[in-house]
């Protein structure tokens, strides 16, 4: 598992550089190729279009892993006395050219952006009625929808991760429990606050922490680095949230009515909620 997380599908994104895969997807072949119909190239565009499914393919899976793959690369050099041996006699092998496992393991990525700019400085200096100008710009669009996806795709897994550490420090003791590990969902936005409490006609507050979800609201209480969930409902479904007169009712300016319409701990109920900001 950790040699996969490692190196995640690396052989395939470098023997699709290379001319080890399939006739259909040989890159720099095709680039040799029409370099030796002449040396000054003429379209190159064309190249590019007809690979770009399988650099997608290929290059967004890899790219996406990529942060696992550093934290994993830390881990084991501080933790593992054999591989920190291992990796320093492989990186002083001259073959390595004074480069670690790191800069290597990120060139697959240098590789699609790069590919990008290579393509934009050809465009540029391309003549404007040239036969090549077309094939050029959907080139570069095509790539610049795979550097977008590997993007979105690193946007995703730390969202999860983010999910699946937050899942680790939710305790639904008193509650019914609720994933919170949905591939569709993702922290909005979460912190303290205070929540007005009336005691013996006396106003208090207590200290509250909220976690908003794009489609789950959860208000639990801080102990010992831990949220002990008071309640949670759908968002925006079930809840909603007023202005108050907070001079009038002399509270802080930064108060607010949070309404919960479905309460997983009974009746449906408001209560008010002091934010730390505006």
């Amino acid at each position: 598992m950790e040699h996969h997380v490692l190196f995640s599908n690396i052989q395939h994104v470098m023997a699709a550089s290379q001319n080890l895969t399939p006739d259909s997807f040989r890159f720099l072949m095709d680039l040799e190729t029409r370099l030796g119909e002449s040396v000054l190239i003429s379209q190159v565009g064309d190249i590019v279009l007809q690979h770009c499914p399988d650099f997608h393919r290929l290059y967004v899976p890899y790219v996406t892993n990529m942060m696992y793959q550093e934290a994993l690369v830390n881990q084991q050099l501080q933790n593992n006395r054999n591989f920190l041996c291992s990796l320093n006699k492989l990186e002083n092998d001259p073959v390595c050219q004074r480069q670690t496992l790191k800069s290597f393991l990120v060139l697959p990525f240098q590789r699609i952006t790069r590919i990008k700019l290579l393509l934009e400085s050809i465009l540029r200096l391309t003549e404007p009625n040239s036969d090549s100008i077309s094939n050029l710009e959907k080139a570069i669009e095509a790539i610049h929808e795979i550097v977008t996806n590997c993007d979105k795709g690193v946007k995703k897994m730390k969202q999860i991760e983010e999910l699946v550490c937050l899942e680790m420090l939710l305790d639904f003791d008193k509650v019914k429990a609720v994933p919170v590990v949905v591939s569709s969902r993702f922290l909005v936005h979460q912190g303290p606050m205070k929540q007005l409490t009336m005691e013996n006609s006396r106003m208090s507050f207590i200290g509250i922490h909220v976690h908003l979800f794009n489609d789950l609201l959860i208000i639990s209480s801080e102990k010992d680095q831990r949220f002990m969930v008071l309640d949670h409902a759908e968002f925006p479904e079930y809840v909603t949230v007023e202005h108050l007169k907070t001079e009038v009712l002399s509270l802080p300016p930064e108060s607010f009515l949070l309404h919960l319409a479905q309460s997983q701990t009974g009746n449906p109920y408001a209560m008010i909620v002091v934010a730390q900001t505006r």
